[in-house]
This record gives structure tokens, sequence and C-alpha cells, in this order.
């Protein structure tokens, strides 16, 4: 059974909200710095929909005073967090991590598909969790080691496979700089709605319900989760009434 059948992938029967263009580096590889939205990008009150966050605060305080950094955001690119950041001297890269492993699943299987129609052989090992999230990582997260100061990694985990979120996991750990950090958010049960994040301000964030890419995978235990992080030198983790536990890891 393909990996891809085994989640149980479906496609979203409405077009995902289309986010504005961003330039890419001289390689081609990831989005960069945009120029700052206009007025109130970063200090917009938060919506009805908003939620305070002691993880998004506890992020900032671990990267105060780190002057011009480089951050990944591994959601869909966001005017909001865009500017945020970007007002604090950062140096925004965007790359969405989920929408990008749901068309890689697709195109693998087609893949699959196709050999096998021909006649080629299949090779079973090459069809393993592992062996799969080895191909997606070697055009995806291809960062040289400590290129990035923070991470912005939301949810994503909790939408893989065990096995690929510890392949994921560990190529982000090796990505970040000594005294970098990263802000995850896990759920504490199975996710009942698929939703990106934005920040809004230096204590809010914005849940925006979205079509589903994959179903949840896996929820994650404290014991879980640090050990996924286990490189890293310290945490922290902060669980709201609304069923989300934000960790801030210190590398």
């Amino acid at each position: 059974m393909s990996l891809l059948n085994r989640f149980r992938v479906t496609q979203a029967t409405n077009t995902p909200t289309p986010v504005p263009a961003v330039p890419r580096d001289s390689r081609g590889n990831s989005p960069l710095h945009v120029s700052t939205p206009s007025s109130g990008a970063g200090t917009a009150s938060a919506p009805a929909n908003g939620r305070f966050s002691n993880g998004l605060k506890e992020f900032l305080w671990q990267l105060d005073g780190i002057g011009r950094g480089r951050m990944l955001d591994l959601g869909p690119a966001s005017q909001h967090t865009l500017g945020f950041f970007i007002e604090r001297g950062f140096k925004v890269y965007s790359e969405d991590l989920l929408t990008t492993w749901h068309g890689f699943l697709n195109e693998d299987t087609e893949k699959t598909r196709a050999q096998a129609s021909s006649g080629q052989p299949l090779d079973p090992s090459q069809r393993t969790v592992g062996a799969i999230t080895d191909r997606f990582l070697e055009a995806n997260l291809n960062h040289a080691p400590d290129t990035f100061d923070a991470v912005l990694m939301w949810d994503t985990l909790d939408y893989l496979d065990r096995e690929a979120a510890q392949r994921v996991a560990a190529r982000l750990t090796s990505i970040v700089r000594d005294g970098g950090a990263m802000l995850a958010v896990f759920h504490t049960k199975a996710a009942e709605a698929f939703c990106r994040y934005r920040v809004l301000d230096a204590s809010n964030l914005e849940l925006v319900p979205s079509p589903a890419l994959l179903p949840p995978q896996r929820v994650y235990q404290n014991r879980e989760i640090e050990d996924l992080f286990r490189r890293f030198r310290s945490s922290k983790t902060f669980v709201g009434r609304d069923q989300l536990r934000e960790g801030v890891f210190v590398k």
C-alpha cells in the first residue's frame, strides 16, 4: 500500500486562498525577505478568532537581541507574519512545508503507479516512510547547517507520519544555529479542523481555517516532543484551553 493511500489523502473541494508572490533567492530555493507591508501589519489587534499566545511571547523573548537574524516560516507566506518580523530586523524565508509534502506524496505515488503499469520492478525498500521522506528532503528544507536563527514550525508535525516527523525534526535541528529558537504547535487531541497560523502582534496569533491537505497523523505526548527536539538545550511548553500545546525550543 502506498504511503499516500495509507494517509487516506483526499483532494480538497475548495481551492486554498492564494498567498502573495514572494521573490526567491539566486539559487531559486527559498522565498526571501519581502518589503514590509503598509502600516499596521505587525501591530494589528486580534480579531475574534485570534488567540493569546504564551508560546509566541516566550519565542520573542528568546529572540530579543539577535538583531538582523534569519527566520524560516514553515507555513504559507502571510503578510502579517512577514511584516511583524521584518520590522524587527529579520530576513524571513517562507516554505509551506505541508503543501509541498502533500504535492510530493501525490507525485511520488503517480510515479510508482506508472512504473508498475510499465512492468518495471518495484523496490519495496524505496516505498518505506523513511525512504520517501529522505527523497522529499533531498529537494526540500535543503539549507546549510546553522542557517537560521529562528523557525516557525506551527503544527506541521501533527500531520506527518511519526518516522517522517522524526526526520523532518532532525533536518530542522541541523539548520538552526546554536542559540537559535523554534516555535512549534501540537494538538493535545486529534485536530477537529485544519488551520493556518499568522502572527498578529507580540502576543496574539490568528488561526485561519483552511481546506485540509492531510488528515492528522498523531497526537504527541510531552516525552515524544522532547525526544523530537532532544538536541535543543532547553524547552518550554504552554497548554491552552483550546487544546493546543505550544513549545519553544532553544538550541
